[in-house]
């Protein structure tokens, strides 16, 4: 019984030995390199030509949507730019003349520069008027242009959502009668 253990502690030294001069855990390394580099296969892009599959919860810039008559869907309410944790968004509102009760944005700039891309202001948007787009391709020399106005805005909107939605008043049979925004409009008859 001693005899069996002493040979079997002695094949135990003689195979540590022989890794240590055949250097077998770098060879071993080696193999996982070696399987690498002939079964190798690129994963690299070639940029411009090639662009990356984004997922669907992408937030990208920013931009300001238009209903389908051209119209912008911002009714000036402030709401984004209270909602933005950085103070990204600058939003001067005024009201229709002749309709007090109606408003719109006059004016609406972002810095992007400050931009967290978190998403806040679009969800704080009681009117759908902000967009996250896909668009990550906003390298520029001078960081000044990188602070937007509504008409670059709406340019983004544009290039990004094609495809507009009615306006409320159109969406809904009921306001398009009963709302005060059509003084116009006969009364809904029977």
């Amino acid at each position: 019984m001693q005899l069996r253990e002493a040979l079997a502690r002695r094949y135990d030294d003689v195979k540590a030995w022989i890794k240590v001069i055949t250097f077998y855990e770098l060879a071993v390394g080696m193999k996982g390199t070696l399987s690498h580099l002939i079964h190798y296969k690129p994963i690299t892009l070639q940029y411009p030509h090639e662009k990356r599959i984004l997922s669907d919860n992408y937030r990208g810039m920013l931009a300001l949507l238009r209903y389908d008559d051209g119209t912008d869907k911002c009714v000036g309410c402030d709401l984004c730019e209270a909602a933005c944790p950085s103070r990204v968004i600058t939003v001067v509102s005024a009201e229709v003349p002749g309709e007090p009760t109606k408003r719109y944005a006059e004016a609406y700039s972002m810095d992007m520069t400050r931009c967290l891309f978190c998403g806040l202001c679009v969800q704080a948007c009681p009117v759908d008027a902000l967009g996250m787009t896909r668009e990550y391709e906003w390298a520029v020399y001078d960081k000044r242009d990188l602070l937007l106005n509504k008409q670059q805005l709406l340019a983004i909107g544009d290039r990004s959502f094609p495809t507009r939605e009615k306006r409320i008043e159109f969406q809904h049979q009921n306001l398009a009668f009963f709302n005060v925004a059509f003084p116009g409009q006969p009364p809904k008859g029977g």
